[in-house]
């Protein structure tokens, strides 16, 4: 891993994958922040969902388990239920800043269906 600072945020981002692992809170920080994408320099690569996933955390060296971006659905990645740090594979990190005009609407489109 190699650090990477955005800002007074600094992250680490893998130096093979180019994953980017976040302590808690710090995706949603730098989500808020203009240009905060520019951290993240790998290719998006389309995942197999089917596929189990175990990688375990970098910092508590906990098993993490699979988390789903509840305003982005289509946005996977892990978590660790300890420290509460997440790793975004390379590309879902620029994804998940991106919160366009359709997911939005998806999102006001559910809502009013439950009401």
């Amino acid at each position: 891993m190699e650090k990477v600072t955005f800002e007074s945020i600094t992250v680490d981002r893998c130096t093979s994958c180019r994953g980017l692992w976040f302590d808690a809170r710090e995706h949603e920080r730098l989500k808020r922040m203009p240009g905060a994408e520019d951290i993240d320099v790998g290719p998006h690569q389309r995942e197999d969902r089917k596929q189990t996933v175990r990688i375990n955390c970098p910092v508590c060296k906990t098993q993490m388990i699979r988390m789903v971006d509840h305003q982005q659905p289509h946005i996977w990645y892990e978590s660790c239920t300890v420290c509460h740090g997440v790793f975004f594979d390379a590309g879902e990190f620029r994804d998940y800043k991106e919160n366009t005009v359709a997911e939005r609407w998806f999102k006001d489109w559910r809502h009013r269906e439950r009401m």
